[in-house]
């Protein structure tokens, strides 16, 4: 596995940057300490104090200085050149324990500052450290433990009770619960069986299991959560940029304010203290606070955010848009009805239809198996086996043959067929020795919250829900009332689904579409907002949407929505605190109210209450 995985992102380099800096701030304030002390302690020798100030305004005001100058030569103004304005002007005075003072107080809040934006990206990274540094490689019947980063695809690895699973694979030998919440943010653990899928970083939580890799590195479900993560954080949403668009502008007002206020009061100091505090520091940390948190929170609850502009959108949205296989239903069939005559017990009748699907591909046979293993029935080894295209298999099962497919195709072998009623769902007919022995019943379950995320949606006033659907219009429409969506469009093709989309967009509505991001992967791409279920494991779901769940549960959609529109108003909030902030701070600088220490204590209150309130965020559920 690469090495890159195993990496913090970032935090931990930045933390020791942070210690590093920290010291030098103490020491700095150390000097400036002692010049207040030694001025009292020698009033005749200034120059003691004096030397003591200077020491500490070089080691705090010139990292500040340097800064500012390449901001400035580059033409990149990053808006605190603001303060280091205010010291050098400080310093040019001769004010050195004021300069010193305020170069402590704007050095040591900026790092405070920054270590407390370092807490969410730390829950971030709290999902990336769950790879275990060593396996369990199994070569025939030995074991020994290797390198994570050594696996490659195709090994075979053994995963014991409470180990972290290693590496994205199939499992090829035992059973286990597997505890799947640092990617899917779901608590309840997953009974897992042979041929089911594990993902790097989940906890094996029962039995002993052989897994085949299939994925390493950053090829792994978990790899990729860690770009995703990556690529938002660097993603700039629309109010950012607009900000950004007129920082120019910013620095010569301030400049001009202070001016002013230089030349009416003919005070130097008021004029540094509005230069300090018009730093615009919180109206800077107003938004990226607040999305990081957004970031942190969603991904915890298993939500990969790769398009941070859409929670800039998903206020608006006022339409919603389900495609019915894979989201509303699980996308996966299972049998709902066994259905033997009453010669066979059901066990016996089980065993004859799972043995004879054993090499089938087809996912009702894929259920009938997976049925038979949670019953405890052992599949045996067919003795023959023929599948024939859209119609069925058969093959020879302790010598008698089974057929099991289509009505039609049984009536073509010549058994009679009764007719069976059922308005969803497959039905697979079963006729042993050219007899009739009963059917199974399968369907696409529908996922039990879907109806409560529907009603949860209405409440969040979403004018209009509509499933897309292939299936009939009778079945469509019953379903659609079922669960509450106003409009059904039954039989849809994938070309049919974008033209939905794009039809509602020409209306003026905001669409967020809910899909697998396979066969909707257009239409997910063309509307506001795309989301694609049950991303873990699925490079395509991942790939074809703006944002991706990686569990299967609906109940993320009205929280993807909900806390969206909590940060969208904290945003908007903290950008109106940080603009009254700096506001009333110019003015109480003007009327002679605040000295420069003061101010900068001011300054660091302003962006310490928008850090705050931008950190509720992070707890949220």
């Amino acid at each position: 596995m690469e090495k890159e995985i195993y990496q913090p992102v970032g935090v931990h380099e930045e933390e020791r940057e942070l210690i590093r800096r920290l010291i030098f701030t103490f020491i700095g304030g150390i000097f400036i300490i002692n010049a207040s002390i030694a001025t009292h302690i020698f009033p005749n020798r200034p120059e003691i104090a004096g030397t003591s100030s200077l020491i500490g305004v070089i080691l705090l005001g010139l990292p500040m200085i340097v800064n500012a100058f390449k901001g400035f030569y580059t033409g990149k103004l990053k808006l605190t050149e603001l303060a280091s304005i205010a010291v050098l002007a400080c310093i040019a005075l001769g004010y050195y324990v004021t300069a010193g003072v305020v170069a402590f107080i704007l050095t040591l809040g900026h790092l405070l500052e920054h270590r407390t934006t370092l807490g969410a990206r730390e829950a971030i990274e709290s999902l990336l450290k769950l790879t275990p540094p060593t396996a369990h490689l199994v070569e025939g019947e030995n074991e020994r433990d290797v390198m994570v980063s050594e696996l490659k695809k195709g090994d075979i690895i053994r995963v014991k009770p409470g180990e972290n699973i290693p590496a994205d694979g199939i499992i090829i030998k035992g059973r286990t619960t597997v505890n799947e919440s640092s990617i899917t943010g779901e608590s309840l653990p997953v009974d897992k069986f042979e041929g089911d899928q594990v993902f790097e970083g989940t906890v094996n939580l029962t039995g002993v299991i052989n897994v085949e890799v299939m994925k390493t590195g950053k090829d792994t479900t978990l790899g990729k959560v860690k770009q995703l993560i990556l690529q938002a954080e660097k993603t700039k949403i629309p109010i950012i940029t607009l900000m950004e668009k007129y920082v120019q502008w910013y620095i010569p007002v301030i400049l001009m304010v202070a001016c002013l206020i230089l030349f009416f009061t003919r005070d130097a100091l008021r004029a540094i203290s509005a230069l300090i505090v018009g730093v615009p520091c919180a109206l800077l940390l107003a938004t990226p606070t607040a999305i990081i948190a957004v970031l942190s929170a969603s991904a915890r609850s298993g939500i990969m955010i790769k398009e941070p502009s859409k929670i800039e959108i998903a206020p608006h949205i006022d339409v919603v848009i389900f495609d019915k296989t894979g989201t509303i239903t699980t996308g996966e069939p299972v049998v709902t009805s066994l259905n033997p005559v009453v010669e066979i017990s059901p066990e016996k009748f089980l065993y004859y239809v799972a043995t004879v699907e054993k090499h089938s591909l087809h996912p009702l046979a894929k259920a009938v198996r997976k049925l038979a293993e949670k019953a405890n029935v052992k599949i045996g080894e067919p003795e023959s086996f023929e599948e024939i295209g859209g119609k069925g298999v058969r093959g020879k099962v302790g010598n008698r043959e089974v057929l099991v497919g289509r009505s039609s195709w049984l009536e073509e072998n010549g058994i009679e067929v009764p007719e069976i009623k059922k308005s969803t769902g497959s039905i697979l007919h079963v006729a042993i020795d050219s007899k009739y022995y009963g059917w199974i019943g399968i369907e696409d379950q529908m996922r039990i919250e879907a109806k409560e995320t529907a009603e949860e949606l209405k409440k969040m006033d979403i004018r209009k829900l509509i499933m897309l659907t292939g299936d009939k219009r009778e079945v469509a429409e019953k379903i659609g009332k079922e669960f509450g969506f106003e409009e059904v469009i039954s039989e849809c093709l994938p070309e049919t689904k974008l033209e939905v989309v794009e039809n509602l967009k020409k209306k003026g509505h905001q669409i967020l579409m809910i899909g697998d991001g396979i066969n909707d992967a257009p239409a997910l791409a063309a509307s506001d907002i795309g989301i694609a279920m049950g991303a873990m494991g699925s490079d395509v779901a991942i790939n074809s949407s703006s944002i991706a769940l990686m569990s299967n549960n609906l109940k993320k959609i009205p929280f993807f929505l909900s806390i969206s529109r909590i940060a969208n108003r904290i945003i908007y909030q903290n950008i109106a605190l940080a603009g009254i902030f700096i506001l009333l701070g110019l003015i109480f600088s003007g009327a002679g109210i605040f000295t420069p220490i003061i101010a900068a204590l001011y300054h660091e209150i302003g962006s310490i209450i928008v850090i705050f309130n931008s950190a509720r965020l992070v707890k949220y559920e």
